[in-house]
């Protein structure tokens, strides 16, 4: 008998709230603390049913990786819609993984508790090649970007494209695991804003790389303005001060 609408509603209503609850749980438990005995207990439903949505306890996690994955994804694909120089549009992919910390601070957190876990070994070849896909098409728009602004010359042809991704990238995933796990060193390098830092630090960064309009030619204030209001409008409002 085919499956309705209706059940394929539930079956998804579902398999979100068992996410939302696992995610809580390896936040606060850590991924040994996570198990398909405790997400039973916790959510009051049987194993069976668990394992009707996820086969293993790793296929599980995966999920949770591709989940935030996927929303980060989105928020990039509407930031390379924005219309300017291939620079403003980074700085928009920028803008959209700030407003991904911000609006959901502990993704970063279980994503990293993912990665540590080794789990790509041990999850189905379906959890792990959806992930990959996600994954792949993040880092292929930052890709496009850069060698984008080397063809209008923006960029000079011999910059190194793998050698401004892994800067930016390092950059990038360096703030985000301090902010989730290293906070004293905030306080340390009085630091009261990271992701306001994190954006003069790319700017000194891109500007170093003579990556053209130079910080100095340039109001990217102006540029964040917009695309804040132009294409992030709400989630600037919902994640607060510090995000407009």
């Amino acid at each position: 008998m085919a499956t309705t609408p209706r059940k394929q509603r539930e079956v998804r209503q579902r398999e979100l709230h068992l996410l939302d609850v696992a995610r809580t749980m390896l936040i606060a438990q850590g991924y040994a603390g996570l198990s398909m005995d405790r997400l039973a207990e916790a959510t009051e439903y049987s194993k069976g049913t668990i394992y009707q949505h996820f086969s293993t306890k790793e296929d599980l996690v995966m999920a949770l990786a591709s989940q935030s994955m996927e929303q980060r994804l989105s928020l990039f694909e509407r930031a390379a819609s924005f219309r300017g120089r291939p620079r403003e549009r980074l700085l928009g992919i920028g803008i959209a993984d700030e407003l991904f910390a911000r609006l959901y601070p502990h993704a970063f957190r279980s994503e990293l508790i993912i990665k540590m876990a080794n789990l790509e070994e041990r999850a189905s070849p379906e959890r792990t090649d959806k992930l990959r896909t996600c994954e792949s098409e993040c880092t292929s728009l930052l890709r496009n970007f850069i060698k984008e602004a080397i063809a209008i010359g923006d960029l000079a042809p011999t910059v190194s494209v793998p050698q401004v991704m892994f800067a930016l990238l390092t950059l990038v995933l360096g703030t985000h695991t301090v902010v989730a796990n290293f906070r004293p060193l905030l306080t340390e390098t009085q630091v009261t804003d990271p992701y306001s830092s994190l954006r003069e630090s790319i700017q000194v960064l891109l500007d170093g790389f003579g990556w053209k309009p130079l910080s100095t030619e340039w109001d990217y204030a102006e540029t964040y303005r917009r695309i804040a209001q132009e294409v992030f409008a709400d989630e600037c409002q919902s994640a607060g001060p510090g995000s407009h």
